[in-house]
This record gives structure tokens, sequence and C-alpha cells, in this order.
């Protein structure tokens, strides 16, 4: 670097100082870029952003005295000028030794929310995912999505700072819900503030979306093989359909059974195969119709509502990438009602055994028949995230068995929210 260079970028007589001073930013430059700027040389503690007249100027901390030095003297020999977005910045000491009576970013409460994704499959949570959960607090205008040094990151933008503040308040330190993200790990949101208020997104796309302008360009690399991405109106991403559903169960107080869940699924058409397992804690199952038709208007009755009166075995129903299940043997978690002939392994039943399945008022199920409750009322509730509101909906016929005789067909109470 020639000496011109050097006596532009620094100022040697200064007494060395814990703050530096940076100028010729780039406009609206963040806490986000100061604090990776300065990462490399020690811990940023404190920041002043968009300082002087032009606003690209700012002021940052760091926790030791040598941690400034070494970065001083790194950009004071190194023929690459430090860069903020490309961006040549110019530094020296501080007169101040520290920021004093500042307001980081992160504590100025704006409308836009800096979201950090812990975990280990946290670069596999969808933008989808991410807007589905913060759109319980409010209409989300627009979402980013990337990665940085601290992980996979999210600038989610609200309408106004009262719903951001609700959405942060609420969710905070809180894990995105295992029905949502069936497939992965536990995902924790830590959430802080963020300098900007209004994203740019010029793409939709799996890693930016802007929900106030469907006629946005959806971008070529977010386009898969079939020549489809289809963002709703609203911006969001559609599921690919499919003639397989996973169900996701919550709130299990009952027992729930491969026969509950036959009878369940089949009210909208035949059934074909039923596989359940664990998984996150929780009990999953996929159900095979033989088309995908039946299978939306399954998924669009049930999915949100509960099998129990009082909230109980809560259903979430998402399409899978399977389309047909391969059943090795029947028994009492798995089942292939293809094949009429294979009967269920008595001793995988439980032959002799029998217990209680269901909420109250429900029989028991004895071998390989279950008696479903006369009445089978379902229940939508709120996603738990938001305040509760009140639709109701339509009843749905389920086919459900007595004790004694054949099956016979009993319309279930309309589904209704409760208060």
């Amino acid at each position: 670097m020639s000496s011109n260079s050097g006596h532009q970028q620094f100022r040697y007589t200064q007494t060395p100082s814990k703050v530096l001073h940076l100028r010729n930013l780039p406009w609206e430059c963040t806490e986000e870029e100061l604090i990776e700027l300065g990462k490399p040389f020690g811990k940023v503690v404190n920041t002043k952003c968009n300082v002087g007249a032009n606003r690209n100027q700012a002021f940052i901390e760091l926790a030791e005295l040598n941690q400034a030095i070494a970065m001083i003297s790194y950009y004071a020999s190194s023929s690459e000028p430090a860069q903020v977005r490309g961006k040549s910045v110019y530094l020296q000491y501080s007169n101040r030794q520290e920021i004093v009576n500042n307001k980081t970013t992160a504590d100025v409460v704006g409308n836009v929310l800096l979201v950090t994704i812990e975990g280990d499959d946290a670069r596999s949570v969808s933008i989808d995912v991410l807007h589905l959960v913060f759109s319980a607090f409010g209409f989300v205008h627009k979402i980013t999505t990337f990665e940085k040094t601290a992980g996979f990151q999210a600038l989610v933008q609200f309408s106004d700072t009262g719903t951001a503040f609700a959405a942060k308040d609420a969710l905070d330190g809180r894990s995105i819900p295992s029905y949502l993200i069936p497939e992965l790990g536990p995902c924790t949101l830590r959430i802080t503030y963020s300098a900007h208020t209004d994203l740019s997104v010029k793409f939709q796309s799996h890693r930016s979306r802007d929900y106030t302008n469907h006629l946005l360009p959806v971008a070529p690399s977010a386009i898969d093989a079939s020549g489809q991405f289809n963002p709703g109106f609203d911006g969001k991403k559609l599921d690919p359909e499919s003639n397989v559903l996973l169900a996701s169960i919550e709130n299990m107080q009952y027992a729930v059974t491969l026969d509950v869940l036959h009878t369940l699924f089949s009210s909208f058409g035949p059934v074909l195969k039923i596989a359940m397992f664990d998984k996150n804690g929780g009990l999953q199952a996929l159900i095979q119709y033989p088309d995908a038709q039946t299978a939306i208007a399954s998924k669009q009755a049930l999915d949100g509502h509960c099998i129990y009166d009082g909230g109980y075995c809560k259903l979430h129903i998402s399409f899978s990438r399977h389309t047909d299940l391969t059943i090795k043997i029947n028994n009492d978690r798995n089942r292939d009602y293809t094949m009429p002939t294979t009967l269920p392994n008595p001793q995988q039943l439980g032959q002799q055994s029998s217990y209680a399945v269901g909420g109250p008022g429900a029989q028991a199920y004895y071998g390989g028949q279950y008696a479903m409750p006369q009445s089978m009322p379902m229940q939508m509730h709120n996603y738990h995230y938001a305040p509760p509101t009140s639709t109701a909906v339509g009843p749905v016929v389920m086919t459900s068995h007595s004790q004694n005789g054949p099956p016979h067909s009993s319309s279930t109470v309309p589904y209704h929210h409760t208060q």
C-alpha cells in the first residue's frame, strides 16, 4: 500500500483506543455489518451506526485495546483495504475511549426482525415454514434468508413495529413446532431487531419472498424439474400435491391406533396403506390414497383438527414425497388394505390383550377390532402462537363401527374453534 493510501486510511499520531472511527461506509450500514467487520480481531461490544450528515460513518468498540490495535495494524499493512459491501472503508482510532449511552440496533424496536435459526438442521428450514410461523402475528411483507458466520439467518419484515414486537416477544428462544418440520431436528429461534426498515427483494425464490408483490418475477434457480414454482397469491410456495399424506399427531392424551386412523381417513375415500412410526418424540403416519384428489380433500378437511374433544390428538397434515408405500407385513403399525388375505399377526396385535383408546366415551380395542365412538367430534384449534378466532366449517361424515354390528355412517358435529 502506498504512503498516500496509508495516510488516507489511517492516522498514526492518534492515541490507541478500543473505539474505532469508520468512514466512507455504504448507506444505511447495519450493526450486523460492523460486527462482521470487527469479528476477526475480537469481540465487538458496542456500535454506533449511521453517524454524520451523510450517515456514512460509524463507531465500533472492541472488548480489548490490543484487539483494536490489531485491527488498525492489519489494515495499515494490508494491500486490501477494509470493505463493507465492496466499498473501501477508512479506519482510525477514535478520541473517545468507550461508546457511552449508546443503544445498539438490537435494542431499538423496528418493523424488521433478524432471526437466527439454531440447530443441526437449521439450514433446511424453508422460507415457507418461517412465513407460517411469523404470519401468526400479522401480515408478513417480506422475508430474506442468508448464511453468516453466526449461522443460518433470516430478515422478516412486518407492517409496523407493534406487530414485530409481538412476534419477537412470543417467539424469541422458542423452537419451531415439530409438526412444521417433521423431517428435521429441533430448531430454535433467536430474534433481535434489525436496522433495516424495508427489505429489497428482486425475485421470488426459495431464499427471498415479497408477499406484497405477486407479480414479481420468479428466479430461474427456484424453478424445479417440472418447470413449476408456483407461489400463491400471497407469495407462499404451494406444497407439491401427492396421493400420500404425512400426518403428525400433537397432544396425544389418548392412544391413536392404526384402526382409528383408517376409520378417520377412509371417510374421504379408500385408504390403500398406512404406516405409523415415532419421530421427534411424537407419533406420525403415512396414509396412501389411490389418487391425489382424494388426499387433497382429506388434507383440507382434517388439517389442524383434533380427533377427540378437548383439543386432544391434533392433526397436522402435509403432502409426502412418497407415492407408493412399501408394507412388508401387516401388524398394528403398518397395514396394506389392498391385500385383504394378508391378516395381521395375532402375536403382534396381542390376541388376548385389550386396552382402551380414545377420549372419554371411547370403547375398547380388542385385538384386531376397534369400536369407534358413535360421535367423534373434531375441534379446530388455532395455531398455538396466534390469538383465538372463531370459524366453523361443515360436518364430516365419519365411518364408525359398532361393537357388535356392521359399520355404519354417522355425521360428526361441525368443526369449530374453542374459545
